[in-house]
């Protein structure tokens, strides 16, 4: 478990004298401490990151123009803009700001700072830049197809017409965050769009301020008093790193922290009979999956891609590891999104996937390593995985790693077999579908780093068919198209999706209000309440 820093440390104890007493806990009243594991951030730019952890720190800091009904993911709602069209050709959207919102510096939020956020991610070509970018936007053009007519007015034109929704939910994605230009631009050095700056503080406009990320330690979020749509309801949000299950339990048994985010299934079962503790759940688009790099000779055989499909327990890992916090899933897509397909034709078949390895020569097994995130549950599915794999011969070496190092590697295409989680970015069928199903450039160069490309899977067909799904404005041939493309996918992918995400959060039952949306950037802290 991470320490705090001195200066942390000593803050959190000058609040601590000045709470209220006969407060259940060592927390302060007005100060929300969570145990959670973010080990994963590497920067809190929004147009650069990337990760579980740092989104939804970004998605509490930041605005955008759009947004979303938690409970209704189809209704579209304005967030920093009022009003929206399109062009009857599909091709233009025209945004109108709202009048009299304030960046936390106080500078006006202006349709001039929306074209700019979204100008700057184009050009900075940061990880999650394609979001935008797949709309036809390049360091060349996107200044002249992205502007500001005045300052309330945002025109977008795109290369060609697609699905609407498509584009206004990629609106919602966490890369779309209006930044506060002048603000910004007041820190930019070498001409990097003052990248290296916001990686670690923040110019924005939601219900919070960053005051401090410590990697791999905490940050910690201020409210905005004077935020438009309502102040938060509490005063400060402190997400402390602490990597182990056990510790955060017992974390929050003592009252150490209001919230433990990571809770595996026998700290669940275990706080359960505790009148002082609660839970707090929330199903996500969130999916488990384990990934084969198509640029080692034997993983690219396809007799071993599907013998690997059958040498996971999936309900045995599922009832014994995971039970409450994630479910079998073994498509692309999640439930709940257009198209989704529930088929799971995958179960353990030892003896199955001996015949294909002998099919494919490789009767006496191999050896291949995985790269692991060195925290459960990564670990224990890995290490349940290394056994079953064992008894058709493949000797599975697994590579401990933190978030950072593991992913780090993944995106670079080093890795045999990768274990890990992919999130939707936006809540259209297309987020899932291109990142597992698109590679547009094969070549190590490829600017379109999807998870494909990751896995160095080629699939020019396949690329082609996702294309085409994401022009079609006709609802159901949309979702038939991508229900055939997951059928496809499961067969032929080096892809083993195992599971869909339920997400749980337990806290001190005098504490209450987290949202738990369907995406990692939708976990809201504004509306925590001690009572």
């Amino acid at each position: 478990m991470k320490s705090w820093s001195a200066a942390f440390v000593g803050g959190l104890m000058a609040a601590t004298a000045l709470a209220s007493s006969g407060a259940l806990g060592a927390t302060p009243r007005d100060t929300v401490v969570m145990a959670k594991q973010i080990d994963d951030i590497i920067s809190l730019d929004p147009g650069e990151s990337f990760e579980f952890s740092g989104s939804e720190a970004v998605g509490n800091i930041y605005d955008k123009l759009l947004t979303f009904d938690l409970a209704n993911v189809s209704d579209i709602r304005g967030q920093l803009a009022e009003t929206w069209s399109v062009s009857d050709d599909g091709t233009t959207y025209s945004f109108k700001i709202r009048k009299g919102i304030k960046f936390h510096s106080g500078n006006p939020v202006t349709a001039k700072d929306a074209a700019w956020s979204f100008q700057r991610a184009v050009i900075m070509d940061k990880q999650p830049a394609f979001i935008l970018s797949q709309f036809g936007f390049t360091k060349d053009n996107v200044k002249e197809r992205i502007q500001a007519v005045d300052d309330d007015t945002l025109v977008i034109r795109t290369d060609k017409a697609y699905a609407p929704t498509f584009f206004f939910y990629c609106l919602t994605a966490s890369v779309a965050s209006v930044v506060d230009s002048k603000l910004a631009m007041q820190h930019e050095k070498n001409g990097d769009l003052a990248n290296e700056w916001l990686r670690t503080n923040s110019a924005a406009s939601g219900a919070y301020k960053l005051r401090r990320w410590e990697p791999k330690e905490s940050y910690t979020l201020e409210a905005n008093e004077a935020y438009w749509d309502g102040a938060p309801r509490n005063r400060r949000v402190v997400v402390r790193n602490v990597g182990e299950a056990a510790s955060q339990r017992l974390l929050l048994e003592k009252g150490d922290v209001d919230f433990a985010r990571n809770l595996e299934k026998d700290q669940i079962v275990g706080i359960s009979g505790n009148k002082d503790l609660k839970t707090t759940q929330g199903v996500k688009g969130s999916l488990f999956y384990i990934s084969l790099n198509q640029k080692n000779e034997q993983l690219r055989k396809p007799e071993v891609i599907e013998a690997i499909k059958y040498l996971i327990d999936y309900k045995g890992i599922e009832e014994n590891l995971l039970k409450g916090r994630y479910q079998v899933h073994q498509a692309f897509l999640p439930k709940g999104f257009m198209g989704a397909s529930e088929a799971a034709p995958y179960k353990l078949d030892i003896a199955r996937a001996k015949d294909l390895l002998a099919k494919a020569g490789l009767g006496n097994g191999f050896q291949v390593t995985m790269d692991v995130r060195n925290i459960s549950p990564y670990t224990d599915v890995a290490q349940a995985i290394q056994g079953s794999f064992a008894q058709a011969g493949i000797r599975l070496e697994l590579i401990p790693g933190d978030g950072k190092q593991t992913l780090t590697k993944y995106r670079a295409r080093n890795h045999d077999i990768y274990i890990g989680e992919w999130g939707p970015d936006y809540q259209d069928p297309h987020t899932n579908a291109q990142t597992f199903a698109m590679n547009p450039d094969n070549s190590d160069e490829g600017k379109t780093k999807t998870l494909a490309w990751r896995n160095a899977w080629d699939i020019p067909e396949m690329t082609k068919a996702t294309e085409a799904a994401v022009v079609e404005r006709d609802a159901g041939k949309r979702a038939q198209i991508y229900k055939d493309l997951q059928a496809q996918h499961q067969k032929v992918s080096p892809f083993a999706i195992m599971f869909q995400q339920i997400e749980v959060a337990a806290h001190r039952a005098n504490v209450d209000g987290l949202v738990i949306g369907p995406s990692f950037d939708n976990n809201y802290y504004k509306n925590i309440v001690k009572k």
